[in-house]
């Protein structure tokens, strides 16, 4: 008899100081950990995992889904943290988690990845979460969180070293975070003239090559986005396919389009072979393919083509002169833009780690080194170093200028140029540079959440809605980074009750949605409720300020401003 086996995430929750706590206070002990437990039950089910083994105040509990699994780590220490005080200040845990090939044995799992993630568990920090190198890895492309690097560690009875994150806090608003925070799609209509480019594969599963495949889709989604009659779907919507095995005709349904376009793409030395299918999504019939062989250096000609092609398919016509002057200039050094595409691969990952945000910028330099002509470098190059601790906009951003001397055609630098000024206090310029990313690529639903959140900073929440409104319909797989504006919006009007519903109804929290939440709930006079949700902002986000948090929240009324940090400061958050 063949012994079963599957790959499956584990993960170990136990409580700190619990033997301690036992001998100290028995049975007042063990009706909290009643309750912890209860927490745990909840938060595994609701997370589509299962709890496999219990013992004592430890439970062992498998996922199918790696993200699904820290995400529950995070629910169960935000639960705790939102308990009544004697739970909250007295049930710490800590969390190890691995994703491993284990046996099964009936309703229990064994083997050497239980064990790995149970040592993982036994060495974390009291009130943290561990997890392996293996874990990370499945989850570092799409994670909503950030992480420490610990490095390698050695655990009793491993034979070798195991290299060691521990989840810091929430990743924050980031524009190729999409699918860890969807929500379901509603039925949708059917925009006419629209389609979703689902992302290319990489032809015969090369994982090195996997950056050009993300590359090109990004480029075609960007390019086709510039023909006004033409509504395509965002790329956050797209992403949420990515390595899914999915039929046209369902993300058609989905996301409300008539045509999905499919690729794959294979380098070969200095060559590369695209393969395309354009799909009618209501009739399933493949209604334009192609099989292209160029020069790599001849990219950008080919994109050109490719995408007049698809646009005449589905108009029936092209806005031929729109393309010529809209589209962004190609790099004269098609070495520089595969250094550049490298660098958007690390961009993908980066604030996960401080280091992936540190490699993003080494390609992006080494880009702008091999083709100081290519604008794009320089405007990705500015926001990944955005990420990391030691960035300072005075020094960097000469990057973002030469972007647009470069190519002021570019949305994604003019918003990025508007995000710049709105940090200098320059309101007046931050909407200028904000409307013309809109006006470049008004089908871009990411272009239209991000400048939404500037009109709210700038005091105009009702143009901020109108803009969310227009980017959901535009997308219903936003990322909750965001969906939350609606509830800033509404806090910024003044609508307290509706900001709280909208900032409640979620289908994830961040650490900023949480203080909204909890500045929302002060002006009802609910300061007791605002505590608990602060007491939860700060359970995933230890290192969460007010003055980290206020660098970033570039309100233009300073009154308003002010209030909002007292009040998040009398709620619990540290200076």
């Amino acid at each position: 008899m063949t012994l079963q086996r599957r790959l499956a995430t584990i993960m170990v929750a136990d409580v700190v100081g619990y033997s301690r706590m036992m001998e100290q206070a028995e049975e007042e002990t063990a009706a909290r950990l009643d309750v912890c437990q209860k927490l745990i039950t909840e938060s595994v089910s609701a997370g589509g995992g299962r709890i496999f083994n219990r013992a004592g105040d430890a439970a062992l509990a498998e996922f199918p889904s790696p993200i699904n699994a820290v995400k529950t780590a995070v629910d169960i220490r935000e639960g705790l943290a939102g308990s009544v005080p004697e739970i909250a200040n007295s049930m710490k845990m800590r969390f190890g988690l691995h994703l491993a090939d284990v046996m099964v044995s009936g309703s229990d799992l064994l083997g050497d990845g239980v064990n790995l993630a149970a040592r993982i568990q036994q060495e974390a920090d009291p009130d943290s979460i561990h997890l392996s190198q293996t874990l990370f890895d499945q989850i570092k492309r799409n994670s909503p969180f950030s992480f420490d690097d610990l490095g390698e560690r050695h655990f009793k009875n491993i034979s070798d070293p195991i290299h060691v994150y521990r989840l810091k806090g929430h990743l924050g608003a980031h524009v190729f975070l999409s699918a860890p925070s969807q929500r379901t799609a509603a039925l949708k209509t059917i925009h006419p003239n629209s389609l979703a480019v689902l992302p290319f594969v990489s032809a015969g599963g090369d994982e090195d090559q996997r950056y050009l495949a993300e590359g090109l889709t990004e480029e075609i989604i960007l390019e086709l986005a510039r023909f006004k009659k033409l509504h395509v779907a965002s790329r956050s919507a797209s992403f949420v396919y990515w390595e899914m095995k999915a039929n046209p005709s369902d993300v058609a349904r989905d996301l409300g389009v008539s045509y999905v376009l499919e690729g794959q793409v294979r380098r070969l030395g200095d060559k590369v072979r695209l393969s395309l299918e354009l799909t009618n999504g209501q009739t399933g019939i493949a209604v334009w393919t192609d099989r292209i062989t160029r020069q790599f250096a001849d990219l950008f000609e080919l994109l050109d083509t490719m995408t007049k092609q698809i646009a005449a398919t589905i108009l029936g016509r092209v806005e031929a002169d729109a393309i010529e002057t809209a589209r962004r200039k190609p790099p004269e050094n098609m070495k520089g833009y595969d250094f550049m595409l490298r660098g958007l691969d690390m961009h993908r990952i980066g604030g996960i780690t401080y280091e992936a945000s540190r490699e993003a910028v080494r390609w992006f330099d080494k880009a702008i080194e091999e083709d100081p002509t290519y604008g794009p470098a320089y405007a990705w190059r500015i926001c990944a170093s955005s990420w990391l601790p030691e960035f300072d906009l005075a020094k960097e951003k000469h990057y973002i200028e030469k972007a647009l001397e470069l190519d002021a055609n570019n949305p994604e630098a003019q918003r990025i140029m508007g995000t710049v000024h709105m940090m200098e206090g320059n309101f007046e310029a931050a909407k200028y540079h904000h409307e013309r990313a809109m006006a470049l690529s008004p089908s871009d639903a990411y272009l239209l959440a991000r400048s939404a959140a500037f009109y709210s900073f700038n005091g105009e929440p009702d143009k901020a809605l109108k803009l969310l409104e227009k980017a959901e319909d535009l997308d219903g797989l936003l990322p909750v980074w965001c969906v939350e504006e609606r509830g800033i919006a509404y806090f910024c009007a003044g609508q307290f009750e509706q900001a709280v519903q909208a900032l409640t109804e979620l289908p994830s929290q961040t650490s900023r949605s949480r203080l909204y939440h909890c500045a929302a709930l002060i002006a009802l006079g609910r300061q007791a409720d605002a505590k608990v949700v602060m007491q939860k902002a700060l359970a995933v986000n230890k290192d969460l300020t007010a003055a980290e948090f206020f660098s970033k929240e570039t309100w233009r009324d300073m009154p308003f401003r002010r209030k909002l940090r007292h009040d998040l400061i009398a709620a619990g958050l540290p200076k």
